[in-house]
């Protein structure tokens, strides 16, 4: 099994930033392509930034492009989410995911895709 927990969110006002971060554990031997989701009260889950596993590859929404960026270190089983210029939009929890792969570049942006999830962490942006 695979458990993935997240941290790092919390209470900032508009233009702030924040550093997310979720750890794996368990079969953590596999390999993992990663990815970051949110989703607001009364919206679906919707994919933030997403990552290979070999972090040779990213992907990003949209509505984060520019402002936030994916990264990982396999050696320490971490995944992070720089999130900066944060807007009261970007209020959310956050949930880290992951699902196994076979290439080092693959890509998951949609969410059926990861068969593992964290709990997730609350982001609040003031105006």
């Amino acid at each position: 099994q695979v458990q993935l927990v997240e941290s790092g969110g919390g209470l900032l006002p508009a233009g702030g930033s924040l550093r997310l971060s979720c750890v794996a554990s368990g079969r953590t031997f596999r390999n993992f392509a990663m990815g970051w989701f949110r989703q607001a009260p009364g919206k679906e889950r919707e994919l933030v930034a997403a990552i290979s596993w070999s972090g040779g590859s990213t992907y990003y929404a949209d509505s984060v492009k520019g402002r936030f960026t994916i990264s990982r270190d396999n050696a320490k089983n971490m995944l992070y989410l720089q999130m900066n210029s944060l807007n009261p939009e970007d209020t959310a929890v956050y949930y880290c995911a992951a699902t196994i792969v076979y290439y080092g570049g693959s890509l998951r942006v949609r969410d059926v895709e990861y068969d593992y999830w964290g709990q997730g962490t609350q982001v609040t942006v003031s105006s």
